[in-house]
């Protein structure tokens, strides 16, 4: 067979189906082909939400979206691997879901139609907002420690960090970078940055 033809998941449960509540019945029989980890199977997409909600790590991650930009997706599936508290979408609320890859179901992801109403919910929150853009006075990520309740803010692509944002941040990161390009896109720094956090917070 093709690699390309094989087939992602799991087929029908075999055997007596399981009375776990958690365990969708239309997956058992049926099979599942979702892109969710093994311990994941069968579940209800509720379940599975559940379960990530009892383990999420405390940082936040938002992304300004003023030109419906198409790095947002990636965010989003990112921030789910790295088990983010949320996702915070600030401006645009349309967004294009396709490089979410469905995580989006599994993602907290709140809209903040403007940069004020991010800060004065993360104010509510008491939370540190750590931009992270290559700017004049920023610090290296790679040897800065980053709070561990904290939102980490990233600009559009291109212009980066608005100048709202910029004035608004407690502190900015910026990414090493040795090739001949000024910037790397919002979806690949967004990557790096919560490595970043779990390298310096995770426990597991």
């Amino acid at each position: 067979m093709n690699p390309d033809e094989l087939e992602v998941g799991v087929g029908p449960w075999l055997g007596p189906w399981p009375e776990d509540p958690r365990y969708d019945p239309e997956l058992l029989a049926d099979g599942d082909r979702r892109n969710v980890v093994d311990q994941y199977r069968y579940w209800t997409r509720e379940a599975i939400v559940a379960d990530l909600d009892t383990r999420r790590h405390d940082f936040h991650v938002a992304i300004e979206n003023w030109q419906h930009d198409l790095n947002i997706g990636t965010v989003v599936r990112t921030a789910n691997a790295f088990l983010a508290k949320a996702v915070h979408i600030v401006g645009k609320k349309k967004w294009n879901r396709r490089g979410a890859m469905v995580t989006d179901r599994y993602q907290h992801v709140f809209h903040h139609p403007t940069i004020e109403d991010l800060l004065s919910w993360a104010a509510e929150e008491n939370l540190p907002i750590i931009g992270i853009d290559n700017l004049p006075g920023c610090v290296p990520l790679e040897t800065t420690g980053l709070p561990r309740r904290c939102l980490m803010l990233f600009g559009q692509e291109g212009p980066g960090l608005s100048e709202p944002a910029r004035e608004a941040v407690s502190l900015v990161c910026s990414i090493a970078q040795y090739g001949s390009t000024r910037s790397i896109n919002a979806g690949v720094a967004s990557g790096i940055a919560m490595h970043a956090w779990i390298r310096q917070h995770a426990t597991a």
